[in-house]
């Protein structure tokens, strides 16, 4: 499997969070993400791109969850490198995981992984994705 045409709906989650912080029940609360993944996979894409970060500020779990129970494309989940998303990325099943790096000062992921520095830490997780042998991990 090799990603071709993926689509990154993750600044579709910003809009709507501008909007409705704190109201996402809302039925009125848009754009959904979910929405916009459809609208790519009949658009001829050929994944979704989700980045479920650990402060929240754009896409949600529960995004993650739907467009992966309702969207038939393969699934890359850009994950920081923590226990919680490791956690969240093995219930989760995607079919790529992205390292990144994330910060809180950031608005959205600027920089590269420093992957040498983080050799360590990163060995663990990979080790921890490794089994399920469904799952291609890189970093970016």
């Amino acid at each position: 499997m090799s990603l071709l045409l993926g689509v990154n709906i993750d600044h579709v989650a910003t809009l709507r969070q501008a909007r409705y912080s704190g109201m996402l029940d809302s039925p009125n609360a848009e754009p959904s993400p979910l929405e916009a993944a459809k609208d790519a996979q009949e658009g001829g894409a050929d994944s979704i791109t989700v980045h479920v970060r650990g402060d929240r500020r754009h896409m949600q779990e529960q995004d993650a969850f739907e467009i992966r129970d309702q969207i038939k494309l393969p699934l890359n989940f850009e994950m920081g490198n923590t226990p919680e998303m490791l956690d969240m990325v093995l219930r989760l099943k995607p079919d790529f995981v992205c390292l990144v790096p994330e910060t809180r000062e950031e608005v959205t992921t600027e920089g590269g992984l420093d992957v040498t520095g983080l050799y360590e830490s990163l060995e663990g997780t990979v080790s921890k994705l490794q089994p399920s042998r469904s799952i291609i991990t890189y970093w970016c």
